[in-house]
């Protein structure tokens, strides 16, 4: 069963049964290898036996533990969560613990190619160097600014955001920075210059908040670096993204702004700095003399007793 999330112009596979599919029994993992100290490049064959939910960073860690030692990848959760185990599988950026074997090999033809990510230096066999990568996202100043420091730095105060507000940037915020999105780039592949859509999609994150009141500096700093610019819209990007965070649209929705803002058009409403919610009083507990309706739970009735259904009291 194939799920295709709707993007755009772009569709995002996902084989949601390739967890419960059962892999060839043994596949042939074709992993390519680097040696900083001699600068050799090779590809290693690995002949693996496999199971049902099988992983590649399954795969890649039952390789390491007991055929090759020394082979070499990043990897930390194991759930899509820290985005250190990006790597190339089968020409495509994914993300190792959430690629099933299952999904990309076949009984007749149970061979993975696994690779380091490209755009990236190799530092060995799948480790790839993220210097770069961070320091074009520090450059966006990946923060929220206030003009007030003091309230900045010590808070004692609430930003207002209405859910509306909020749904102009959530998606944004749900990137893992595993850059993948870079990888499969091809203006990040040809321009070192480019700060790439991992940078501009969070640029456009913290423009879009309404809690943040320096967008003009983020906005003057783009339009001199004009990455904003450079994008061809290929969308590979918001293809391989493993949270769906659509750096694409982020990109073109930024694009959008900097014309508006360059035409004085662009106005952003910014929150305002309001008192923080009342803290509830403790419930006052109820006379000992009272008596208490069957099957009703007074600890219930305690904990809640604003407007809450009946049969949520009942046991």
């Amino acid at each position: 069963m194939l799920l295709h999330l709707n993007l755009g112009v772009y569709l995002m596979p996902i084989d949601l049964k390739a967890v419960t599919r059962k892999p060839p029994e043994t596949v042939r993992f074709y992993v390519k290898r680097f040696d900083p100290e001699t600068g050799r490049v090779w590809w290693q064959v690995y002949e693996v036996k496999t199971y049902r939910g099988m992983t590649i960073l399954d795969a890649l860690l039952k390789i390491k533990s007991e055929i090759d030692h020394s082979l070499s990848f990043r990897y930390s959760c194991r759930m899509g969560v820290c985005g250190s185990c990006g790597v190339v599988v089968n020409g495509e950026p994914r993300l190792a613990c959430q690629t099933q074997v299952a999904e990309k090999a076949t009984v007749s033809k149970p061979e993975i190619r696994v690779e380091p990510l490209y755009n990236f230096i190799v530092l060995r066999d799948l480790i790839t160097d993220f210097t770069e990568f961070f320091e074009k996202h520090r450059r966006i100043k990946p923060y929220i600014i206030r003009r007030d420091l003091g309230e900045r730095e010590k808070p004692t105060l609430e930003y207002s955001q209405s859910p509306e507000e909020l749904s102009q940037y959530y998606e944004y915020s749900l990137c893992i920075m595993c850059g993948l999105c870079d990888a499969s780039c091809p203006v990040y592949a040809s321009d070192k210059l480019f700060l790439g859509p991992q940078a501009l999609a969070q640029a456009y994150r913290f423009i879009a908040d309404t809690r943040d009141e320096m967008w003009a500096l983020r906005l003057e700093e783009l339009d001199k670096e004009g990455s904003t610019y450079k994008c061809h819209f290929a969308a590979s990007c918001s293809y391989v993204c493993p949270k769906v965070v659509d750096p694409a649209a982020a990109i073109q929705r930024l694009r959008s702004i900097l014309f508006k803002y360059k035409l004085r058009l662009y106005r952003k409403k910014v929150s305002n700095v309001v008192p923080p919610m009342e803290v509830k009083a403790k419930p006052t507990p109820l006379p000992p003399e009272a008596t208490v309706v069957e099957r009703v739970s007074l600890e219930k009735l305690e904990e809640e007793k604003p407007l809450i259904p009946i049969d949520k009291l009942i046991e």
